[in-house]
């Protein structure tokens, strides 16, 4: 899951940094119509989020993601094909679903509806496989369009899904023939807690309130994500780093990123993913704070903390519904959670944008109070316990 994941990230979402000029220049639309299209992918996404939560609680994961897999090659082969803007847009519009369906959301929610409680430390291993997407993704497209072309490095990615992504998602372990939701119930009670069920809404107000709070921590967080990725080095230089200070000091966010996944892997597993959350919440703004205060000295140090900040929240997004909220609908309400983080993704780039364009340097401003938000956010949320039915039962599993 880990290798198709990375298959999957580095075939949509880091698509465009290697293939929208190319992408423009042949079909002869401006450049910000291919990142307007790719936003348009977004929404897209977000909509089909909860959808595919839902398929995943009833039937698992292998089902949608290997649909996800066609879907992603379908929408890659037409855009290889497209000839001109509004055929650009329906392919973007393809890759959206396929990413609504296909990315980390749909994989968390399918290991936990086989690993129930238990699933943390498998979301934390997918990440740290697909934390390489951009270093897989990005030479590959460049080499792709360089030797061949931008179309044929679509058509390159769409046989990649077809003859890796595919069997790859096609070997998830099926459920048993049990574990209908109905059934689980009488059938085993250990298996009771791993499974989901179609997901109902919050009933307590206490759950309603922890909902808002986490999706307005995910949001916050995409947008700050996205608006790094799309503007570090001009946003760097804004504050006096030179070119090529920017561009090594956004080098390092990668590795940073790794990093970061790896010590939730090992230290922070130890300790709630709230806790580990809230830390990783506020290292952006203090990341900010030292670049603004100190200067483009700070710039490396600024790409390190929010770089493994970044790296820990990616997988907090898996964890912290599973620990709050428990297994069951997980994979649905994991898609209502992140419909306003994909929106604001798909905002991002745009806002802050403009408030880099308005503000200069003074945009991180912005930035690290939204980071600060996310951190206050995740303040107020507390751990649930455990209902005695459940711990009873992962005390049997122990």
């Amino acid at each position: 899951m880990g290798i198709a994941q990375t298959l999957a990230w580095a075939s949509s979402y880091y698509l465009p940094a290697m293939l929208a000029a190319p992408m423009a220049a042949e079909l002869d639309v401006p450049t910000p119509a291919v990142y307007a299209a790719f936003s348009g992918a977004m929404v897209v996404s977000a909509l089909v989020g909860p959808w595919a939560g839902q398929a995943i609680d009833r039937r698992g994961g292998r089902v949608v993601l290997v649909g996800t897999s066609l879907t992603f090659a379908f929408g890659l082969a037409m855009l290889g094909l497209a000839q001109g803007l509004w055929t650009m847009v329906a392919a973007w519009l393809v890759i959206g679903a396929a990413m609504g369906a296909g990315l980390y959301e749909a994989a968390f929610s399918s290991l936990v509806r086989l690993y129930g409680q238990h699933a943390r430390g498998a979301i934390t291993g997918i990440t740290l496989i697909a934390g390489f997407a951009s270093t897989v993704g990005w030479p590959l497209s460049a080499w792709m369009d360089t030797q061949f072309g931008w179309r044929n490095a679509c058509l390159g990615w769409a046989g990649i899904h077809l003859l890796i992504g595919l069997p790859l998602n096609a070997w998830l372990p099926k459920l048993p023939a049990h574990a209908k939701p109905e059934r689980l119930a009488a059938a085993d009670p250990a298996q009771a807690v791993s499974s989901a069920s179609p997901s109902p809404a919050p009933s307590a107000p206490r759950s309603g309130y922890a909902t808002a709070l986490l999706a307005f921590v995910f949001a916050a967080t995409w947008f700050i994500s996205t608006a790094m990725a799309t503007h570090l080095p001009r946003m760097l230089e804004a504050a006096g780093a030179t070119l090529a200070a920017a561009v090594a000091a956004g080098a390092l966010i990668g590795p940073a990123q790794v990093a970061g996944r790896v010590l939730e892997f090992g230290l922070l597993r130890r300790v709630h993913p709230l806790l580990s959350a809230r830390l990783a919440a506020v290292a952006h703004p203090v990341g900010v704070a030292m670049l603004l205060t100190a200067g483009p000295a700070m710039a490396p140090v600024f790409a390190i903390l929010h770089g493994a900040g970044n790296g820990i929240l990616t997988i907090a997004k898996g964890t912290l519904p599973l620990v709050l909220f428990g297994a069951q609908g997980y994979g649905a309400r994991q898609g209502w959670l992140m419909m306003p983080a994909r929106f604001a993704q798909a905002l991002s780039p745009l806002l802050f944008g403009f408030a880099l364009d308005a503000w200069g340097a003074n945009a991180l401003w912005l930035s690290g109070a939204i980071g600060l938000a996310a951190c206050g956010a995740l303040m107020l949320l507390r751990a649930q316990h455990k209902p005695d039915s459940q711990v009873s039962v992962l005390h049997q599993e122990r």
